[in-house]
């Protein structure tokens, strides 16, 4: 097994910029913002890139296929840490994990970079009214300078129906949860999703009368689990046709610990706290899943309604995009934290006015760690000297432009080791090391995604990758900023 000297991945000094002064930001706001875009920015947790624009016809999903069709829809996004903290941290930082220290579900990033300046900060200064609801940051770990009014977010009850007592195991309590999914006959604003869609709704209408541009962050929780919804989104599927994963095993010679157990799961009642998910029950949880998709489409439905009643939509950018991806029995596990194709890749759309290509689709390889900069170009704003992504406001004008040579996601395991994971156009190439040595390597996977690109089997030890594991580890050396100055697009 090689070394690696000089690995990218080592910590880097950041730089750390002031907060402008709110003097300041009221002269500014006043005289160069009138013409300036709206944002209406969606975050969506735990969504699969399997949605109607998407080419995946079963899924029920006609409000964000909406915004793909006024829109560009991008099918190879990626998010930089597959768990909610840690990703939503890097997009609204513009900042990767190394760099902000948040690859858990405890840490803030003020801590490691406490004058970071935000995304919704960065458009607070230079004169956007900006107010966050819902699911935006991490759950308990908002951030109070990001916002021109204090975040909110609804109280809810998780459930409708009354959940059975948890599971024991020796006596001792397993599941701290209620039941994974249910459907229930309540409208739609009785779960948190529908409220937060009611106070958008409300939130617009005020936002109409505004002397100056708004970006307005609203964000759902569901398809999260509980898979809960209204009963009428579980009807709108039929379960005899839910297929269940076609690859419901390991990846072949892969590390053990390249994937977990599907823990977040089991902590729910009636989940077996070890082994394979029955087929029954596996198709309810899909079932579920999908329904939670519909309702939340439901949710942006009325948002975007109301964006078109206020008279809004014309001069207001649109970007949806889900916080990761999900396994539905993929390799035989569920939920996310891993480095693999369906835990790292996620959706993300976005539409903007007067978009000439409007309903296409770009298959560049892009990170959440662009979006940042993306929308701040787009509203003519300056780019902040921290951030680590890079605008693709070109691939707007020319999806099949030449673009990034590879996407970087990675995954900590426990306390010793950290897969850094990169994603070319062909291979997902990750690479496990000591999180003190990154010298040290303990593992190498690769798939070959023109071959197999359910990631099934890792031919990094195979006789015939020898020379390709060579290559690609050179281009992995070099990391997302030479991946970015392969051709030539802006670092």
């Amino acid at each position: 097994m090689p070394t690696i000297k000089n690995a990218p991945f080592a910590r880097r000094k950041f730089l750390r910029h002031g907060v402008m002064g709110l003097a300041g930001l009221s002269l500014r706001g006043a005289d160069t913002t009138t013409n300036r875009p709206n944002v209406l920015f969606f975050a969506v947790d735990d969504l699969r890139p399997e949605l109607g624009c998407y080419g995946v016809k079963a899924i029920k999903s006609p409000n964000i296929d909406r915004i793909a069709k006024r829109g560009m829809t991008f099918d190879r996004a990626y998010c930089q840490q597959a768990v909610c903290s840690p990703s939503r941290t890097s997009l609204l930082t513009g900042s990767r994990p190394d760099t902000t220290k948040v690859w858990d579900l405890v840490t803030h990033f003020r801590d490691a970079i406490p004058n970071v300046v935000t995304l919704p900060q960065h458009f607070r200064q230079n004169g956007y009214f900006v107010q966050g609801m819902g699911k935006i940051f991490h759950p308990g770990y908002d951030d109070e300078r990001s916002w021109s009014v204090p975040w909110q977010t609804p109280k809810a009850p998780a459930y409708a129906m009354k959940s059975a007592p948890p599971v024991t195991d020796g006596g001792k309590p397993r599941q701290k949860d209620g039941p994974a999914f249910e459907s229930a006959e309540v409208a739609d604003n009785f779960y948190k999703d529908g409220m937060v869609a009611d106070m958008a709704v409300s939130t617009l209408r005020g936002l109409k009368g505004k002397s100056t541009p708004f970006f307005l962050a609203v964000g759902f929780a569901k398809p999260h689990l509980p898979f809960v919804s209204p009963r009428k989104y579980w009807d709108l599927y039929d379960p005899a046709q839910i297929k269940l994963a076609s690859n419901p095993f390991r990846p072949k010679d892969a590390p053990d610990y390249a994937l977990t157990t599907s823990g977040e799961l089991r902590n729910y009642v009636g989940m077996p706290a070890s082994g394979p998910i029955p087929d029954h029950l596996a198709r309810t949880l899909k079932h579920g899943y999908y329904a939670a998709v519909s309702y939340m489409d439901a949710q942006i439905g009325k948002v975007l309604d109301e964006l078109d009643r206020q008279g809004l939509r014309q001069n207001t950018i649109i970007v949806l995009w889900g916080d990761h991806g999900w396994k539905l029995g993929e390799h035989g596990e569920w939920c996310k934290h891993s480095n693999v194709e369906n835990d790292t890749n996620a959706p993300l759309l976005l539409s903007m006015p007067g978009m000439k290509n409007a309903g296409k689709h770009s298959r560049a390889l892009v990170e959440f760690v662009d979006i940042y900069p993306t929308l701040s170009e787009l509203a003519g704003l300056p780019l902040p000297a921290h951030l680590e992504g890079t605008s693709f406001k070109a691939l707007l004008e020319d999806p099949e432009r030449p673009w990034k040579r590879a996407a970087f996601s990675q995954y900590p395991r426990d306390k010793q080791l950290m897969g850094y994971s990169m994603r070319t156009d062909r291979y997902r190439f990750t690479v496990w090391v000591g999180r003190d040595d990154h010298s040290r390597v303990d593992a190498i996977e690769l798939y070959d995604h023109r071959t197999d690109p359910r990631e099934n089997i890792n031919i990094a030890q195979s006789p015939a990758g020898k020379e390709l594991v060579d290559r690609l580890m050179e281009q992995w050396r070099r990391g997302w900023r030479g991946a970015a100055a392969d051709n030539g697009t802006p670092k």
